[in-house]
């Protein structure tokens, strides 16, 4: 019997836990999902919508323009849950970030949201 993957902490600029990953997905400090990470690490919201990319820090960074271009993606499925580990290592010693770059999981963190919230969320009429 095989061992689940240790989820990777992901940090905000600050140094507070902000996702943890679980290649490809991402999940909040609960453990709910809020997204998921490509190849290439742009990193994109539970409803496809482009978020940020994901730096070796390791932080979820985006540019302040330019990127509202890049298209809505088709979501995988919904992974499930996972258990968040009861310790993390401290968060490393974080680069800077020029004016142009946005820190996601600090300056609007509400991007990654949980399927069940967020302002792009379908109504239920």
């Amino acid at each position: 019997m095989g061992n689940a993957p240790r989820p990777i902490a992901i940090y905000s600029s600050r140094g507070d836990l902000g996702a943890y990953m679980v290649y490809p997905n991402l999940f909040n400090p609960s453990g709910e999902w809020i997204g998921w990470v490509e190849p290439d690490r742009r990193v994109y919201s539970v409803l496809g919508y482009y978020v940020g990319y994901l730096t070796n820090d390791p932080r979820i960074l985006r540019k302040r323009s330019a990127d509202a271009m890049i298209p809505k993606r088709t979501p995988p499925p919904y992974p499930g849950r996972i258990s968040p580990p009861a310790s993390n290592p401290l968060a490393p010693l974080m680069s800077e970030i020029s004016y142009d770059t946005i820190d996601v999981l600090f300056e609007c963190p509400d991007q990654l949201h949980t399927l069940d919230t967020g302002e792009f969320k379908e109504d239920l009429d």
